[in-house]
């Protein structure tokens, strides 16, 4: 009597890995926190080393970095750790690409207390949180953003920059909107020297991008109105309105509202540039792209990632005649162009 094969029998693995992956968030977040993958670049690439470097104890440095190795982000060999090509990259604090600041607003409290209530949010079609309407300030979350998102625009930004051929110097305005931490302004004011930008966002908000414009040496050319997106004069005449993940946060009627404000904005054959996460229309592929939904539901009251035919759709109803689309390399997001008629 034949052996039945188990070969292709389901097993419980991929839902265990799921049910536990709280754990490869903390365990990258406890790395960053004490410096491990600077240390280890750096030459202290055993638990001895860690622990006299980090003040933590070997034992947990051991457990810590072993885990870290099974994820993919440090390599062992013989009992002494190594970076990965990706780790050296962005979580050596050294490294001009280095992201660890991004976990004072993606491992934040605010986050994890969302996504603890998906269930709810689940059941209700929108954040479980006290505010889910983005069009109202939330100092706390977005001065966090502001300070935490800025080494992530990099690609982005200079992508950005070169997609409105800010390398040719023509004197331009540039509008800003939910500006952040102002990079992506700051960036083609650097790019442009004949850029002059004004950014739009929260008073405290702002702060933080005057700092960052200061710090370019950009500010002279800088900038600001405080207030929200949706209610401050924007001004006018403007060559350029940068919407850098913004739409994710609104059901269809408010990104509409807005886009009709930004073609106002523009002067005639002007550009809305947006940068979103854009799914496929099977809203499934690609998967970061995809998956940027569920922070919406979590997060806030109607937001979502629109596909590219939505995005149309409602730029077009907005006015503009055509919309292009963009992909960033080696990014999760896409640049969509949209030209208002001469």
């Amino acid at each position: 009597m034949a052996t039945p094969s188990t070969a292709n029998r389901p097993t419980p693995e991929r839902i265990f890995t799921l049910m536990n992956a709280f754990q490869n968030t903390e365990a990258l977040k406890t790395g960053i926190e004490l410096d491990v993958f600077t240390a280890i670049a750096e030459g202290a690439n055993t638990p001895p080393l860690l622990a006299a470097k980090t003040s933590a104890s070997e034992r947990g440095l051991r457990i810590l970095c072993d885990y870290l190795t099974i994820m993919g982000l440090i390599t062992k060999e013989n009992g002494r750790y190594g970076l990965t090509d990706e780790s050296a990259l962005f979580l050596d604090r050294r490294s001009p690409a280095s992201l660890v600041a991004v976990t004072g607003f993606l491992g934040s409290r605010w986050h994890k207390k969302n996504t603890e209530a998906l269930t709810e949010a689940v059941r209700k079609g929108g954040t479980a949180g006290t505010q889910g309407d983005n069009r109202k300030p939330q100092d706390e979350v977005w001065v966090a953003f502001a300070r935490s998102m800025a080494p992530l625009t990099i690609p982005a930004a200079n992508f950005i920059a070169e997609l409105i051929d800010c390398s040719e110097g023509k004197p331009s305005r540039v509008l800003d909107i939910a500006a952040g931490h102002g990079m992506y302004g700051i960036t083609v004011a650097k790019k442009n020297p004949n850029a002059k930008i004004v950014a739009v966002d929260w008073p405290s908000v702002l702060a933080v991008a005057e700092e960052n414009a200061q710090a370019a040496g950009v500010s002279g050319r800088y900038t600001t109105r405080p207030g929200s997106a949706f209610e401050t004069d924007l001004g006018s005449g403007y060559d350029f309105v940068l919407l850098t993940n913004i739409f994710h946060h609104f059901d269809v009627p408010t990104c509409e509202k807005l886009m009709h404000r930004v073609y106002a904005a523009l002067k005639p054959g002007g550009k809305a540039v947006t940068l979103e996460f854009v799914p496929n229309e099977d809203r499934v592929t690609p998967p970061a792209a995809a998956a940027f939904s569920l922070n919406m539901l979590v997060g806030t009251d109607a937001g979502d990632a629109y596909t590219f035919l939505e995005y149309e759709k409602m730029f077009a109803n907005a006015g503009f005649a055509k919309t292009t689309l963009h992909p960033v390399t080696g990014m999760p997001q896409q640049v969509l162009i949209s030209g208002k008629p001469e």
